[in-house]
Order: C-alpha cells, then structure tokens, then sequence
C-alpha cells in the first residue's frame, strides 16, 4: 500500500488581509462561565480549569456549513471568544500571558450532549462529544494590535434570528491570562494554538437547517449553518 498524500497544512483566514493564519493545536476550557456550569448541574468554583482538545480539521470557517454529526440525537451549540497564539511559551506568569496573544476570534464549540453527559456519568474522556468532524467553527482571527485584548463586551448566540446565549466576557471564571497561566503548565503553547475559552448559560440542542449567527463585540461574528 503506498503512502497516503501529505496533507495540506491546516490554516484560518485573517480578517482584512490575504495571509491565513498557521494552525497547531486546538485546546479549549471547560465550564468557564458560572451560569453555564449551574445550567449544567454543577457548583462554579475556582478550581484549576479543566481543559480538553479538538482537531485541526474540525474548523469551519463563517458562512460554512456544519453537518449533523452521527451517533447523537442533542447536538448543542456553545459560543467562544478564541485566543490565537503567536509567541511560544511554558510555564507562562499570567502578568506576561498577553504577550503571547496574537490575536483574537470568535468560535462554536459544538457538542453532542448525550454523549458527554453519559462520559460524565462514567468517568470517561470527552473525545467523542467534542473532537468530531466539523465541531470548531470559526471566524476570521483579528490581530490584538488592531482590536487590543478584550477583557469585557458581550458574547452573544442566536438561532434562526432568536437569541439564546447573552453573556459577558468579564463573566468568565478563569480569565485569558489565568487560562494561558494554567494551560502553559500543562502543555508549552505554541504559535499557531488556539484556545476556545468557555461558553456563558444558554446552550441547548439544534436542528438540521438551523442557522447560528454569534460574536463578540469589538472582536468578530460568526454564522453557521447546520445540515
């Protein structure tokens, strides 16, 4: 059997230029806003984050199309201010994290609930409720020295034109410099990462046909459509 094609290297579109941005990892944060973790059934508390991965070719850019993934019937939609990374770093102090951001976007974190809630149940890994095909959209990457490092501004989600997610970036728990704090302990950040940062309450399940439209003011908007 000969040797399959190398693949092309994965990268995202920079908004307002016609360079793309390189990707290497995609890390995200579990329950990083409080009202989504009572939603969820939980205590927020400031433990140490919890932090799980996605795959390079789970992007979708804006405007793109999102299949229903198999093996569920309650696929929910989750909206993330994205990190992206541009200077390598372990063991990151959170006073110096932001010299490591190069910029900023706004990603869904699409979930298959039913499968995560029974991982949840079993004390098992969440790979196969977070790390499928299609499951990251993401808009266009904004440089920081453009739009700054937003610390509050709110990040909202609507279905079909109906608004179901309504939050505050200053609501997060673990802010973007305590994130890269932890995560940097964990793993030595690269350039090219991405973090998708945690979702505020309102998460629920969609359909076939549904169109998702969110953002983050000052940083970007997105829209997706599922099939």
């Amino acid at each position: 059997m000969q040797l399959p094609p190398a693949p092309a290297y994965p990268s995202v579109e920079i908004a307002d230029s016609s360079e793309r941005f390189p990707l290497h990892r995609i890390y995200c944060v579990g329950w990083n806003y409080a009202a989504h973790v009572r939603e969820m059934g939980l205590t927020p508390e400031r433990e140490p984050p919890i932090f799980f991965m996605k795959p390079l070719d789970a992007v979708v850019p804006s405007g793109g199309a999102v299949p229903y993934p198999p093996r569920t019937g309650n696929l929910h939609y989750e909206i993330e201010l994205v990190v992206a990374i541009g200077a390598a770093g372990a063991n990151i102090a959170a006073g110096n994290a932001l010299d490591h951001v190069w910029g900023y976007g706004v990603g869904i974190d699409m979930t298959r609930r039913d499968l995560q809630a029974e991982a949840k149940k079993r004390g098992q890994p969440w790979e196969t409720s977070k790390a499928f095909d299609h499951g990251a959209p993401l808009s266009a990457l904004h440089p920081a020295g453009r739009i700054g490092h937003p610390s509050a501004g709110r990040i909202w989600l609507s279905v079909n034109g109906e608004v179901r997610q309504d939050g505050n970036l200053d609501q997060l728990i673990w802010s973007v410099p305590e994130i890269l704090q932890h995560l940097s302990a964990y793993f030595e950040l690269r350039p090219g990462d991405l973090i998708y940062t945690g979702t505020p309450a309102g998460v629920s399940a969609i359909e076939r046909g549904d169109v998702l439209d969110g953002g983050v003011d000052g940083v970007a908007t997105i829209s997706v459509t599922i099939v």
